[in-house]
């Protein structure tokens, strides 16, 4: 942990940046600037009736007092060292379009047209982003696969040294770290036989934000020794909806080239809003941090303890296999087949007859996010809700498996190639075995299922249609039906 149990730092309960905007947002001045609201004085009534006019009063451009995202010298730089010093990292970047924008920045920083990155064939959609930008050449690892749960888990190191050994001229290794079900590898390993190579290890920690603030979670990334780590603030913690951090440590990275890659991402028009949020969300976890994980476990471990009471639910728990190490407790992931329904229905049931939203179902598992953010009464509506569900006369669900995320798909053209090459459209049945032209995934989680420049495995697209049949979501394709497919010409 970046601090101890009794941690009471004067300058972590400042909040420059916030403070700056609180005290701007009361000052009466005739606006001659963005936005063009004016301080919400020309915000429509409609908003106003649903928002207030508070808000807009702090929604204000780069003013002096407010300093400057790209070049920040004052309120932000102070904001951002704060940050720094919380997480255990040398520096920390606030980021407002949210945890894509610092994945993409991390792969510009670290690789460039040619040279190799092994990352995890279940990384999120963001870091293809990342590849096609930079004009990288993934080498992919196969994360584990669990048929029985019918999950995919973590890369290992065992793999991730593999990788390196076929390949030694990587110049950077990326690790999805925990998986949205909250599992994660034995990260401080990959660590080691990373720097072993002294090539930096880039950490998608999206949904590790809150690791640093409490022993009986995870490891946090920094933690163990990784050199970059990006994390949404957003989903753990309590900042706003798209703000995020992208924290380094070490030497292997410049800091200068993160910067000039997240001048090229992020919006030259940055929220303040946002930014606030983030500032505020830090101030809160150093002051706060282990008290509401603390609550939050306590929440979590009272969810799980009841919904494994519940006859044919089944309640992802801590495994000694490959790919899993680790398990956030806060991440409840619940088999729901045995109920006669796949996750799609149970959700749909869920959200519109019992009043529980998930936050993301799949083929046959609902997961769900507890954070600092949830009650008691939350807990209780959950544990009811699935009695009610258990309820209904069913029968057990017979479903195919998992999509061959874990087969190792082969790739013909680098992310880069196959987003410029000349493509056609084909009729879905005409597709497999041909060379991939988009980038297609259920969506959450946004972990690709069809990349660019691989070739499309039958498999595959079996699995793809059984989404769309019972009821998920499916993006990136042209073709939202998916009776078509672009391929490469």
């Amino acid at each position: 942990m970046p601090f101890s149990s009794d941690y009471q730092s004067r300058s972590q309960v400042q909040t420059p940046l916030l403070t700056a905007l609180q005290i701007l947002s009361r000052q009466k001045e005739a606006a001659f600037y963005a936005p063009g609201h004016k301080r919400g004085e020309g915000i429509s009534q409609t908003l106003k009736n649903v928002f207030g006019r508070l808000v807009f009063r702090a929604d204000l451009p780069e003013l002096p007092e407010l300093d400057n995202l790209f070049a920040p010298e004052g309120v932000i730089e102070e904001a951002q060292q704060l940050a720094a010093n919380l997480f255990g990292a040398h520096h920390t970047w606030f980021l407002i379009d949210g945890s894509t924008c610092g994945i993409i920045a991390a792969i510009l920083a670290t690789c460039t047209t040619g040279e190799k990155m092994i990352v995890p064939r279940n990384i999120h959609r963001s870091a293809i982003a990342g590849l096609i930008l930079s004009g990288a050449i993934p080498i992919f690892i196969n994360p584990e696969y669990d048929p029985l749960n019918d999950l995919a888990y973590s890369i290992t190191p065992e793999s991730v040294e593999k990788a390196l050994k076929q390949h030694p001229d990587t110049k950077a290794v990326m690790v999805l770290y925990p998986t949205y079900q909250g599992v994660g590898s034995d990260i401080e390993a990959i660590a080691r036989i990373t720097h072993q190579h002294d090539i930096p290890l880039l950490v998608d920690e999206a949904h590790g934000a809150h690791f640093a603030f409490h022993r009986d979670l995870p490891p946090s990334a920094l933690s163990a020794g990784a050199d970059l780590t990006v994390q949404s603030t957003h989903k753990m913690l309590g900042a706003m909806t798209q703000a995020s951090m992208l924290h380094l440590q070490g030497q292997r990275i410049a800091p200068e080239r993160i910067s000039h890659a997240l001048q090229l991402l992020q919006s030259t028009s940055p929220s303040y809003l946002l930014l606030a949020s983030l500032d505020a969300a830090r101030q809160q976890m150093a002051l706060e941090g282990e008290k509401l994980m603390s609550q939050t476990l306590q929440l979590a471990d009272r969810a799980r303890s009841k919904l494994a009471t519940i006859a044919d639910l089944s309640i992802l728990e801590p495994l000694d296999r490959s790919g899993f190490t680790y398990l956030d407790r806060t991440r409840l992931t619940v088999n729901v087949t045995q109920l006669g329904l796949t996750g799609f229905e149970a959700d749909e049931i869920l959200r519109q007859q019992l009043g529980v939203i998930a936050e993301l179902p799949l083929l046959r598992h609902l997961t769900f996010i507890i954070s600092l953010g949830n009650t008691t009464e939350d807990i209780d509506k959950l544990i009811q809700a699935f009695t009610t569900l258990s309820l209904s006369p069913s029968l057990p669900l017979s479903l195919s498996p998992h999509p061959p995320i874990s087969l190792s798909p082969l790739s013909f053209l680098s992310p880069r190639e196959a987003f410029f090459a000349p493509t056609i459209t084909l009729p879905l049945e005409q597709t497999p075995n041909r060379i991939a032209a988009e980038l297609i995934c259920p969506y959450p989680p946004g972990i690709p299922i069809l990349m660019p420049g691989e070739a499309i495995a039958p498999e595959a697209i079996d699995y793809l249609q059984q989404v769309l049949v019972l009821g998920g979501t499916i993006t990136g394709c042209s073709d939202p039906t998916l009776k078509t497919l672009k391929v490469i010409r």
